[in-house]
């Protein structure tokens, strides 16, 4: 346990608020249909929102299984929105230090979407990613194979968020790190294959 948490876990305050949440997420577990999702959804937002003074959340673990189920791309879209705002409340309230820390917990869900995501879900799931998971920067270097893996799908030349994905994000990443960084993990001949191998089957 990080000693952080040890210290919080004597605080009343931290553990009525791990109640609450962990009350919240026993909604998942009678939820049968993706309405009942989305109203677990917002009970959780909710939950999450009851006390803004800790940036480390208490069941985070589970939460963040909870988002990527309800990521799965056999659920409609309306299920994926209310699920990456949740995300949004989740990084707002945990900020860098613990974005960072348990970024592994997140990413599991977030990375695979863009894949089989809809249209309408593609602009926020990339807003998130530039809002939180771009200014981590260096933080970000142990994960960032995976994340550039996870935006290969938005690379098809002539689709919607091409030119967002291939201008924006890519060049906020070649500012943020230095080039050696960069290169070390693979990721400049990652993105520069599959872009030829795009061009190659326009």
């Amino acid at each position: 346990m990080d000693p952080e948490e040890q210290e919080l876990s004597t605080d009343y305050r931290y553990r009525n608020y791990s109640s609450v949440i962990e009350k919240a997420l026993r909604n998942f577990e009678s939820s049968t249909e993706w309405a009942d999702l989305i109203s677990s959804l917002g009970k959780l937002n909710k939950a999450l929102q009851s006390n803004l003074r800790y940036s480390l959340l208490p069941r985070r673990l589970v939460i963040s299984k909870r988002l990527a189920q309800c990521l799965h791309p056999a659920l409609p879209s309306g299920v994926h929105l209310k699920a990456l705002e949740t995300y949004e409340i989740v990084f707002k309230i945990v900020g860098t230090k613990w974005l960072a820390k348990d970024l592994f917990l997140y990413s599991c869900g977030l990375f695979p979407l863009l894949a089989n995501a809809a249209m309408s879900v593609r602009p926020v799931l990339l807003g998130l990613y530039e809002k939180y998971f771009l200014p981590l920067q260096k933080l970000l270097l142990p994960s960032l194979q995976a994340f550039i893996v996870g935006l290969l799908p938005g690379l098809e030349e002539g689709s919607e968020i091409y030119d967002r994905l291939s201008l924006g994000l890519q060049r906020a990443l070649r500012e943020q790190w230095k080039r050696e960084a960069f290169q070390s993990q693979s990721v400049c001949p990652l993105l520069l294959s599959t872009r030829r191998g795009v061009t190659a089957h326009g």
